[in-house]
């Protein structure tokens, strides 16, 4: 089987695995290419190809410098205009990098690939479609946009696909809700781990001295994940539970107004519009007390490959999403560390963490009862510990690539309509 990934062109060549999505096609290309042929494109250098083959998957960078100034016109249009619809944000448009999206739809042709993974640029799909007529189009979505973006816009590119994947079932029933007459065509495939990168963690051996318990956030620091929220929070437990520190692990780096918060209904989401001028980041430590600033780090954004070392040194990991989180990989890796996960009970986030069982869920917004979260389990270490257990065990037995990519090859296979025998039941791949 030939199969190719599409990215957004935000992504590019080489691909870079300290952000979510790349590190998913990677994780996952360089295992179908164990024995299929793999293509993954993205964007290359402004005016020229740029082309990596690595773990035996065939990078393709694709020149992206037309793309970039039509996409300044656009905006410039849009600000002369006074063309304000939220719902048709640039990144949504027809016109976003349509020179990249021919690009790869020709090279596609010339590589006659059975099936294309589109990940979450839309757009790319009746392009793609008009150039390669029998080619097999999957989109994966890992953000809601297929339900907030301009209904007649999406409707009309999602007729010419072949299979829908949600990264979550959150996400996957809000697209079979709006589209009822594609419902037979949505699929959820969530999101892995790599289970032999945790296998090794002891923590037993935390760094920590004393009686000293370490709470951890990692990912963006952006106002959707509520990381002001966790600061509030905090401040009220070390009230309690002075024995506390907390490590904010990421860079800042926020999502444009445009690709969240003007598309919410969500209150509480909106609000966060707040946050925007100036930097959130400096908003955060402006709001620490002196009683506790001797207590939080702020590491800044590190290389995934040494995430294992903040996670062994963790007793709680805390994810305090405001916004719908379709399906934070944060989690997953932390659940694969062995440690209690403290979350909010939005989006995707509910289907894996199991409240009670590998972690306690709490409301949004809500930093008291984040704080009452985190000292139920720094005071009940019996809880703490038979949490962590069950948490690493269900993220290395529902979560892994491997299971992943069993999961996507038994799609990809019933889309071809390959012969009776060859075919595993996805549902039965899944379990």
């Amino acid at each position: 089987m030939k199969i190719a990934f599409v990215h957004q062109p935000i992504f590019y060549v080489p691909i870079t695995r300290s952000i979510s999505v790349p590190m998913l096609t990677h994780e996952i290309a360089r295992r179908l290419a164990k024995s299929h042929e793999v293509l993954v494109y993205a964007a290359g250098r402004d005016f020229e190809k740029r082309v990596v083959n690595e773990e035996g998957v065939h990078y393709q960078g694709m020149p992206v410098g037309i793309d970039k100034w039509l996409l300044k016109a656009l905006k410039g249009w849009r600000k002369l205009s006074g063309f304000n619809d939220p719902t048709k944000p640039p990144f949504g448009s027809d016109f976003y990098y349509p020179n990249y999206i021919w690009q790869v739809a020709k090279d596609l042709k010339a590589q006659q690939c059975d099936v294309v993974h589109i990940l979450n640029l839309s757009q790319a799909i009746p392009v793609i479609r008009a150039l390669n007529p029998n080619i097999k189009i999957v989109l994966r979505m890992g953000m809601d946009w297929l339900t907030l973006l301009d209904r007649a816009m999406v409707e009309r590119r999602l007729q010419q696909v072949d299979l829908i994947i949600g990264c979550s079932e959150y996400l996957t029933e809000g697209i079979r809700n709006r589209f009822p007459q594609l419902a037979d065509r949505c699929q959820t495939v969530h999101n892995g781990i790599a289970a032999e990168d945790y296998l090794g963690i002891n923590h037993g051996q935390r760094s920590a001295p004393g009686n000293v318990k370490r709470l951890l956030f990692t990912g963006r620091v952006s106002p959707e994940k509520g990381v002001h929220v966790l600061l509030d929070a905090f401040e009220k437990v070390v009230e309690q539970y002075p024995e506390v520190q907390l490590e904010i692990v990421g860079k800042e780096a926020i999502l444009p107004l445009s690709e969240l918060i003007h598309l919410s209904d969500n209150p509480q989401v909106k609000e966060l519009a707040d946050f925007y001028p100036g930097s959130y980041l400096a908003n955060l430590k402006g709001r620490i007390s002196l009683e506790v600033a001797n207590k939080i780090t702020f590491t800044g954004g590190v290389p995934h490959s040494k995430l294992n070392h903040y996670l062994q040194n963790a007793d709680i990991f805390i994810h305090p999403s405001i916004f719908d989180d379709p399906f934070p990989n944060a989690v997953l890796e932390a659940m694969a560390a062995g440690l209690p996960v403290i979350a909010t009970r939005t989006g995707g986030i509910v289907e894996s963490v199991e409240d009670g069982k590998t972690g306690l869920l709490v409301e949004r917004s809500n930093a008291e009862m984040l704080a009452v979260a985190i000292l139920r389990l720094l005071s009940d270490e019996p809880l703490r510990a038979s949490m962590a257990q069950a948490s690493q065990q269900r993220a290395l037995r529902e979560f892994s690539w491997e299971k992943v990519v069993e999961t996507l090859l038994c799609e990809y296979q019933n889309l071809l309509q390959l012969p009776k025998n060859r075919l595993v039941l996805c549902e039965e791949a899944k379990l």
